[in-house]
């Protein structure tokens, strides 16, 4: 009874929310995309703010800025979508890696996202970047996620 009355607790304090943050992520900007909201406010973590950098250099997000909290004094991101006239641009994003799963890749497999309209996640050892961009490099690594608007 006591392990039951702990995870209840935790669970009333933390909620059901996963523990993989770029899950999370994902799933945040799919759904403001979805709503058609023009900006959103999310954690800031090292790897979020990687991805959403290589979200920015290829067009998929407008622009990114980490932000201060006054009130709580934790950091945050602020996340401006891209929108075409009024209207916010849908983006599918797919997690590929994922912490039960975990998938890496030679340079040579990095397969194109859409034929090139979207892009492929990479975590290599020289950090987070496009799968063109890795590939032009000659870097494998782990497949984070892959982005492309519908």
């Amino acid at each position: 009874m006591l392990i039951k009355a702990r995870s209840r607790e935790l669970e009333r304090v933390v909620g059901n929310m996963s523990m993989d943050k770029i899950s999370n992520l994902i799933s945040s900007l799919k759904n403001a995309t979805m709503v058609g909201k023009s900006s959103l406010e999310t954690d800031l973590f090292k790897q979020g703010k990687e991805v959403l950098e290589v979200f920015k250099s290829k067009g998929l997000i407008k622009d990114l800025k980490v932000f201060k909290d006054e009130a709580t004094g934790f950091k945050g991101l602020h996340v401006d979508l891209v929108d075409v006239a009024g209207s916010v641009r849908r983006l599918e994003m797919v997690r590929i890696s994922k912490p039960g799963h975990r998938v890496y890749s030679d340079f040579k497999k990095l397969l194109k996202v859409k034929a090139g309209l979207g892009v492929l996640v990479v975590s290599t050892s020289r950090g987070m970047m496009g799968g063109e961009e890795a590939r032009k490099k000659k870097l494998g690594g782990e497949l984070v996620c892959k982005a492309y608007f519908v």
